[in-house]
């Protein structure tokens, strides 16, 4: 089984919005109802848990029944913090997934997805362990030092990473026994998934990414987001002449 843990616990302070990022709608549909699209629509998905903030479980259920979300498991209250709503994801599919199950994490603001970017993530996965979304970089780094860069750094040596990301069950679960036991939590800065296995010397193996799947942070990416939706909708408009 292919489960998709899809994290909706964030408030989006940056944005400035009067709703939580992945409520506020788009060409009439919420952020949220478009990135669930991808995996309800994905062969290979078999069921999607949701992580909601507090207070907004109630209308996250009225938008999966809107929009025919049939995969739903179950929604899961978000924690305090990143990090601690993906726990409280993985605890709700305790009894319900196994050992070699695919258990994948995608925010719930990151709409520009594509059904090539799960399928690869699920391959890496169910070869490796665990897979998360990379892709090279093609802008140039420096060192941040105040108001200026004292330092080139080579792009080649860094991968731009992104969801989804998945893990075997069992690597998940065993992950965060190791996180608490070593309490992670109070020692790394970061907290992070990626941060964790890093911390604890387990590779994250590479699957295919793209430039446009972003998280969407700001009033700019809402823009960035009606243009690929227009864009999309003028292909398929014109795909027949």
């Amino acid at each position: 089984m292919n489960y998709v843990i899809i994290i909706a616990g964030g408030v989006g302070s940056r944005l400035g919005a009067k709703v939580p990022k992945q409520f506020v709608e788009v060409l009439g549909k919420p952020i949220i109802a478009y990135t669930m699209e991808h995996f309800q629509n994905h062969p290979d998905i078999d069921a999607i848990e949701l992580v909601c903030v507090d207070g907004y479980q109630k209308h996250l259920k009225e938008i999966t029944e809107k929009y025919g979300i049939t995969k739903l498991l179950k929604i899961v209250k978000g924690g305090l913090e990143y990090e601690r709503s993906i726990m409280n994801g993985v605890a709700g599919l305790e009894g319900i997934a196994k050992p070699k199950d695919v258990v994948m994490i995608h925010w719930a603001a990151s709409p520009f997805l594509s059904e090539e970017l799960i399928t690869d993530n699920i391959r890496v996965c169910k070869e490796k362990g665990n897979a998360i979304t990379a892709s090279y970089s093609y802008l140039l780094y420096g060192s941040n030092d105040g108001d200026c860069a004292k330092q080139a750094l080579n792009r080649d040596s860094f991968m731009t990473l992104s969801t989804p990301q998945s893990l075997w069950y069992e690597s998940i679960v065993n992950l965060y026994k190791q996180v608490e036991k070593k309490n992670l939590f109070e020692i790394v800065k970061e907290h992070h998934t990626t941060v964790f296995m890093a911390e604890l010397g387990i590779p994250l193996y590479f699957s295919k990414g793209s430039h446009t799947n972003i998280k969407i942070t700001t009033k700019e990416d809402i823009e960035l987001f009606l243009g690929y939706l227009l864009a999309k909708k003028y292909r398929e408009e014109h795909s027949e002449e």
